[in-house]
């Protein structure tokens, strides 16, 4: 059996739709049959809140890492089959002061991951928009890392950031990490704005840009209030249809590197 591929969404800009694609992506995904965990590893826990999960007090990810809780303590079923959550809470910013001083503080996510990924196909870790210990985690437990940017006038900037800080973990923490490739979100094909933004993106941008773009939605911004993913919510809306269709390119690559004839994205 195939371990569970590791994908961690980050962009050190807020705003950018960071957790609307991980609640979304691994939820088309876990609809296609693939088994797949959610990560929340932001302190504003925004994603455990946007599924709509019950958990104790104690049994967050910050207490699988810090307390010894059992990955299976902690772990949730969301309302969809096949896809899970391990929740987090603000008692994870406090992992922030406590990893500084511990040995091998930039594996503790990843020691957490490989202990469970065998039970999975995907896993993916929201990030905070920030740099610090905890994003560093986050990079060096995943395989790939998926950005999401937003088709406004200093994303290119930011990218170009987020790119270093990349390769400072290669270089200085010896972890190949992957680029996915970057997802353009809040895309209105109305603005001029917006237009000119993406294709300059997928212009200079050097590595993979995703052909499905993720259009501005209301019922994208709505659904995490009724604490459900958008196919649960709106599932015939643009957005809706915009993150079944990354799902669906996402899985196009795993068929062409299992398949080399096909003739995928």
């Amino acid at each position: 059996m195939l371990m569970a591929k590791i994908i961690a969404i980050c962009n050190q800009k807020g705003g950018v739709g960071k957790t609307t694609t991980a609640m979304n992506l691994a939820a088309y995904l876990a609809m296609s049959g693939k088994r797949t965990l959610l990560v929340d590893f932001d302190p504003q826990f925004n994603a455990t809140v946007g599924v709509g999960v019950a958990h104790a007090p104690d049994e967050t990810i910050y207490h699988a890492l810090l307390a010894n809780k059992a990955p299976e303590r902690v772990i949730k079923q969301t309302a969809l089959s096949n896809f899970s959550i391990a929740p987090a809470s603000p008692d994870l910013a406090g992992a922030l002061v406590e990893l500084v001083d511990l040995p091998e503080r930039e594996l503790y996510l990843r020691n957490f991951v490989n202990r469970v990924r065998d039970d999975y196909d995907f896993i993916f870790i929201d990030l905070g928009p920030s740099l610090n210990l905890l994003t560093v985690n986050g990079l060096m437990a995943a395989d790939e890392v998926l950005i999401p940017v937003q088709c406004e006038y200093y994303s290119l900037e930011g990218l170009s950031q987020l790119l270093e800080t990349i390769d400072l973990v290669r270089d200085n923490l010896g972890h190949p990490i992957k680029i996915a490739g970057a997802l353009l979100t809040m895309y209105d094909k109305r603005e001029r704005l917006s237009r000119e933004v993406a294709r300059e993106i997928r212009r200079r941008f050097p590595y993979r840009v995703y052909d499905v773009e993720i259009p501005r939605s209301v019922s994208l911004a709505e659904a995490p209030e009724f604490r459900k993913p958008i196919m649960l919510y709106a599932p015939q809306s643009i957005g809706a249809l915009a993150y079944e269709r990354l799902a669906k390119e996402l899985m196009g690559d795993l068929d062409s590197v299992a398949n080399p004839d096909f003739a995928g994205f």
